[in-house]
């Protein structure tokens, strides 16, 4: 028998149906009755039902008190997600800080830590131990507050190879780095890595008012870049893609970390934003207007350290992108600070652990019962 033909597993379409319903309460801008999950679904309302319930014992949605009546008829009781079921641990390992956040079901970040220091001296076990203390204290917060923390995922300024391995994160001197192993140990928790620029595309992606297509960009010491084209992330063909940050702007200029000469990094980095912001601006629009010319993008998003530092660019960038992108006159490019500032890194980690949640309640369920 062909896979296409191939009959479908009840617990199948168990699986998919929690995941619909679960989805469709998260995604309504109300909190919707079962009746009107059972209208926006298609499915019978003694199904939804019988889900909605399996979903409230596992703490994924919880059912909120009517509204008082205006009109004949009882009032319905609205579906929401449950602020107290699992959470995310958000981490992040850059240039100059550490940071942790926990961000619950609703995507409420709950507890958040930062410790500002210099990871350009230390060996990448030090960085690891650092941000597992950082992990640990977020853990405790999570437990005083009687959340389950589903999983965790760390963010680095780096190439992220597929399982976590990190290949090279060059202003951090990594090469070649496992993660993935000390903080599963650590935590007791599932762990993935990714890139920051990636996980900070993926938390504004979700944030309100997003568009689904658009560049991040994230200024910090380096600069990385995530790229969402209609609500999905683009990786590349190795998973590699957004190294903005080692565009050549100047081709006869500084010489880079990673070995090149006239970097954008070397000329929008957090330290040179400081030192020239109009420099800056200036070097982040020539490098933003081959990616337009190239990917036809209408919307560019400046997070991490250039979203406090917005206005003091703005003007620099724009005047650049009105002078060297092609369609300039035609379809003006959007400019605009990230809606979750320098945090996004973090918070789309942890979104990263609740997105995997919300797509398969099921084997939530599953492992919250057999805990």
């Amino acid at each position: 028998m062909s896979a296409s033909r191939s009959p479908v597993r009840q617990s199948s379409v168990r699986a998919h149906n929690l995941a619909l319903v679960l989805q469709t309460v998260a995604n309504s801008a109300d909190r919707p009755s079962r009746a009107a999950v059972s209208a926006a679904t298609g499915l019978t309302r003694a199904t939804v039902s019988a889900l909605v319930d399996d979903l409230i014992a596992g703490t994924l949605l919880t059912e909120l008190d009517p509204a008082p009546r205006t009109g004949a008829g009882r009032p319905a009781a609205g579906l929401a997600l449950a602020p107290d079921g699992p959470a995310g641990l958000g981490l992040e390992i850059n240039v100059d800080y550490l940071a942790a956040c926990v961000v619950d079901l609703t995507g409420a970040v709950r507890h958040r830590f930062v410790t500002r220091a210099d990871q350009r001296l230390l060996p990448p076990c030090d960085s690891l131990a650092e941000v597992i203390r950082l992990a640990a204290r977020a853990q405790q917060a999570a437990t005083a507050d009687g959340l389950v923390l589903a999983g965790a995922a760390l963010a680095v300024p780096g190439l992220v190879a597929p399982g976590g391995l990190v290949r090279v994160a060059p202003n951090l001197g990594w090469q070649d780095v496992d993660a993935v192993t000390p903080l599963t140990a650590a935590t007791g928790l599932p762990v993935t890595v990714d890139n920051e620029a990636n996980l900070a595309a993926l938390g504004e992606l979700r944030a309100d008012g997003a568009e689904p297509t658009f560049l991040y960009v994230s200024g910090e010491i380096g600069i990385g870049a995530g790229i969402v084209l209609d609500g999905e992330l683009y990786r590349g063909g190795r998973g590699w893609s957004g190294e903005i940050g080692h565009v050549t702007v100047y081709p006869d200029g500084r010489p880079c970390r990673c070995g090149a000469n006239g970097c954008l990094e070397q000329y929008a980095g957090q330290e040179a934003v400081a030192a020239d912001p109009d420099l800056a601006a200036a070097a982040l629009g020539i490098a933003l207007s081959a990616v337009v010319n190239l990917l036809d993008l209408g919307v560019i998003v400046l997070g991490g350290g250039y979203a406090p530092e917005f206005e003091r660019l703005r003007g620099g960038i724009e005047a650049e992108l009105r002078r060297r992108v092609l369609t300039a006159d035609l379809a003006p490019v959007s400019l605009r600070a990230a809606a979750l500032g320098a945090d996004a890194a973090m918070r789309g980690a942890a979104d990263a652990v609740i997105r995997g949640v919300r797509e398969d309640p099921a084997g939530w369920l599953a492992t919250a019962q057999a805990v």
